[in-house]
């Protein structure tokens, strides 16, 4: 069964009309699908990644189908590129409602032939920038606001030879998720961490060059295919942020077709 194809926005008001969001990483791929389907919802959505043509580009389709949305270039590496970002959604918008750290350098590799530097920059773009723009939101985003961090199936599992370094720096996602969860609670903000399998270029890339391999794969996943970046992540991550899960922090949403657990 295919995706439905893409939102556009109507005239009817979004579950989520009138809230500013910040989603890092939105440049291409799942950051790219979150950012178009909370704009579809009436959020309107900071762009941020460090290749400022690719969060142009995302930007342009938003307004395209009569959204608001700006980019900003951002490398989550660099703590002064965090606050500026920070700063700067402030300045055109006023507040921060919602967060989705998105953004991660990928490095897969088996452990004897991983680097301390790759392991250095997972940290520095995944788990740090997360802390970082946590901190830097906290006080706009007390009394309501959300924040969404992106994890991996394969912190779930010990897969051999390939994802040591990228799952364990996704795990830590997942326990800041869950302390910033319970000591954020009494300040009115929800965290979740949500995990992901979709569709990007590296996976289309992946399924050309191993096309065997890819199939082999997907035929793993329960539902038997692999998921849209915006229909199936994105609107899970608007059921996230809107009132219809007021009552949900701390967890973890899989949303990967039952491929993590019913394989």
């Amino acid at each position: 069964m295919a995706p439905p194809g893409p939102y556009d926005m109507g005239d009817a008001m979004g579950v989520l009309e009138g809230k500013v969001a910040i989603v890092t990483g939105a440049g291409q791929g799942v950051g790219q699908g979150i950012a178009y389907a909370l704009a579809a919802e009436g959020a309107r959505v900071v762009v941020a990644g460090r290749t400022l043509s690719k969060c142009d580009t995302t930007v342009a389709e938003i307004h395209r189908r009569g959204g608001d949305a700006h980019a900003l270039l951002c490398d989550v590496t660099d703590e002064a590129d965090i606050a500026a970002c920070v700063a700067a959604t402030v300045a055109l918008y006023g507040t921060i409602d919602i967060l989705v750290n998105n953004a991660q350098e990928v490095f897969i590799t088996p452990l004897l032939q991983a680097t301390r530097e790759q392991f250095q920059r997972s940290w520095l773009s995944g788990p740090l920038a997360a802390f970082s723009f946590m901190q830097a939101c906290h006080s706009y985003l007390a009394g309501g606001g959300v924040i969404i961090n992106l994890a991996t199936a394969a912190s779930l599992r010990a897969d051999p030879d390939t994802y040591g370094v990228y799952a364990s720096v996704k795990e830590a996602m997942r326990m800041l998720t869950r302390t910033a969860a319970t000591e954020w609670g009494g300040d009115g903000i929800r965290v979740m961490t949500l995990i992901p399998l979709a569709t990007s270029a590296g996976y289309e890339q992946w399924a050309i060059d191993r096309p065997e391999e890819a199939a082999s794969f997907l035929r793993t996943v329960p539902l038997g295919r692999v998921g849209d970046c915006e229909a199936d992540i994105g609107r899970a991550a608007v059921f996230l942020c809107s009132q219809d899960a007021k009552y949900i922090t701390g967890g973890t949403l899989i949303v990967d077709g039952g491929q993590a657990y019913l394989r």
